[in-house]
């Protein structure tokens, strides 16, 4: 029995290393129950003396494990209690560290704290490299709890006793949420002259040499970049921030690292300085930086001049643009990004095929170059070949499924392609993302407008408007809506608003006066025929409503003003009606257009612009 309780341990522990852990847990499960029924056998024939303890040990602490696997936490902590509350197990007490970290994964970090020290309290001081990792736990519990002078406590009494990179990073990261700019320069300066296995720049030749693949090698060179990525970061962190000016704090954090002998990370600090002068549009300062490579580091050229190229593209210099792009693909014929650069330009200069070859180019550099496909779609589109375009964006949806920019792209190749549906669909999908954009209701109820949906064509309107009320195309269509379907008083409130808008434009005020009117409300539309007068005296056709509504109210004498005024600007008149006849001239007098719905004039969306820019590099 005892043979069977073992093999299923062993079972139990090769599944959830296989991480089959719900096959684990029931295989601990039933080890359990056997174990129990191996200790009643025992009993019940006078051998409760051999009883195995190591055995109940190690069937209820894979249990504890196996639950932990599953997420069943609670079932964890209680299996773990029953170990570390008996006596017999004189070295159980380090398994509170496995409860301590059972709370952290609970965010109950105070609990888990508790658990650290409690575990730490039964460790005895032989255990030393034990004790330093328990002490890195407390540390991470205090950060998670914002307790950055308790974690820093606990932080540099392990670099005291026995540093290591995580802890030292972990060290400079609370010193700069503190705000210390002295002791992150300490720490810094602390974290670099770590040694571990696995950090001299100056190992990886020396594996080529005596070393084969294998695991060890694997290791060492997991180890190396581990060492990298926490010396970058941390440098990065801190050049903005440990001087009183940007430049000094680069060139502080280059000086130690040159000093220790990471010439290799002083150089990508260079480099890391221009990014951020690019970032902060100090494009001067980014490229005197970015210049100096030309003459030092020849290794780092095709990466300077690959970022230069990107500038003078922001700058609109596409002739240095090109040049940069051109050395950046002289030391590197297959630099995606530079040859997306060079394409850029050629779009921007109106050479379409040639852009369409270096994006060509680029996906076949780097198949997944999300800017070439992007701006090889972009080209495609412009160049009226919309099937070619479609299918890059969907390629491109395909690995970027939540970009915003893909979706309208594909949605608008389908709206020109008059595939109406496809592209209501689409516009929908991207609706569901940006919730509360307006153009694409816009978008939506112009294609519902051209399939002849008028009541689905005024909902995404009206939707439109209603996340921004100042858009003068949906506000117009809105305004048509209402007066086509003679609902005039609400047609008044989108005319008064477009009104609000171009208050220089006399045709919104006679809009909203011709509704007063045709609603029957002649009085208040010859009030605002007046207003429209005295701020536009010139304006012939509101002279000619003015004549018509005085009329129409019995004002002779009134009515007799305006017509003498009409009358004084009838040879104008006359001359602004050949004008808007031969199409409007300098200085002419326009009649204000009449806006109908649904008609050819109220295709206001077809060309709005929502985003066809290039993606640089």
């Amino acid at each position: 029995m005892e043979k069977e309780v073992n093999a299923l341990i062993e079972e139990s522990a090769q599944l959830s290393l296989k991480k089959q852990y719900q096959a684990a847990l029931d295989r601990a499960k039933e080890a359990g129950k056997l174990e129990r029924q191996l200790c009643k056998k025992r009993e019940e024939s006078g051998l409760a003396d051999q009883i195995n303890i190591d055995l109940t040990y190690s069937v209820t602490f894979n249990l504890a494990n196996q639950h932990h696997c599953c997420g069943m936490y609670m079932e964890a902590l209680n299996a773990y209690s029953v170990i570390v509350k008996n006596k017999q197990y004189a070295q159980s007490g380090r398994l509170r560290v496995n409860m301590g970290n059972i709370y952290y994964e609970q965010k109950k970090y105070s609990a888990a704290i508790k658990m650290y020290r409690m575990a730490l309290d039964q460790i005895p001081n032989t255990g030393r490299e034990i004790r330093y990792k328990i002490m890195r736990n407390i540390g991470n519990a205090f950060v998670r709890l914002g307790q950055f002078q308790d974690a820093i406590a606990s932080y540099e009494q392990i670099m005291d006793g026995s540093a290591d990179l995580q802890t030292g990073f972990n060290l400079v990261l609370c010193y700069y949420a503190s705000g210390e700019k002295e002791r992150m320069k300490k720490a810094f300066t602390r974290l670099i002259s770590v040694r571990e296995l696995g950090m001299d720049e100056n190992l990886e030749a020396e594996l080529d040499d005596v070393l084969k693949e294998d695991g060890l090698k694997d290791q060492l060179r997991l180890k190396q970049r581990q060492s990298t990525k926490y010396l970058l970061v941390a440098a990065k962190l801190l050049a903005p921030v440990i001087e009183s000016d940007i430049v000094s704090g680069f060139n502080w954090i280059g000086e130690i690292l040159r000093a220790q002998n990471h010439q290799s990370l002083a150089t990508e600090m260079e480099m890391g300085k221009a990014l951020y002068f690019m970032r902060s549009r100090e494009y001067d300062k980014a490229i005197e930086t970015l210049k100096s490579y030309e003459k030092k580091d020849q290794t780092l050229v095709a990466h300077a001049a690959t970022n230069l190229s990107f500038i003078y593209f922001h700058e609109a210099d596409y002739q240095n643009a090109i040049k940069y792009a051109d050395i950046a693909m002289k030391h590197n014929r297959y630099n995606a990004k530079a040859l997306v650069n060079k394409g850029n330009c050629m779009f921007m200069r109106g050479d379409l095929e040639h852009a369409r070859a270096m994006y060509q180019e680029a996906m076949g550099a780097e198949a997944d170059c999300l800017e070439a496909i992007y701006n090889l779609g972009v080209v495609n589109k412009r160049l009226g070949e919309f099937p070619a375009a479609l299918s890059l964006f969907e390629k491109l949806h395909a690995i970027i499924p939540n970009s915003v920019e893909v979706m309208w792209q594909i949605a608008d190749l389908f709206d020109q392609s008059n595939q109406s549906r496809n592209a209501i669909k689409w516009f929908k999908i991207l609706n569901a993302r940006v919730p509360t954009d307006p153009s694409v209701f816009a978008r939506i109820g112009n294609i519902y407008l051209k399939e002849d949906d008028e009541a689905q064509a005024f909902h995404y309107h009206q939707e439109s408007y209603r996340y921004y009320p100042v858009n003068m195309n949906v506000i117009s269509w809105l305004g048509a809506y209402f007066v086509k379907n003679e609902m005039y008083e609400k047609a008044v409130a989108y005319f008064e608003r477009a009104a609000q808008i171009q208050p220089a434009e006399v045709k919104w005020k006679l809009m909203v006066a011709s509704c007063h009117r045709r609603s029957g409300d002649y009085a208040l539309a010859f009030e605002i025929y007046r207003a429209i007068h005295a701020d536009f005296p010139d304006n012939i056709e509101c002279l000619r409503y003015l004549v018509h509504i005085c009329d129409d109210l019995g004002k002779k004498d009134q009515s007799h003003d305006y017509v003498v005024k009409l009358r004084a600007h009838d040879d104008e008149y006359e001359r602004a009606q050949v004008n808007a006849a031969a199409g409007g001239g300098k200085g002419s007098s326009k009649p204000s257009k009449k806006v109908t719905a649904g008609g050819a004039d109220d295709d206001h969306f077809a060309d709005v612009d929502l985003g066809d820019d290039l993606l640089p590099s």
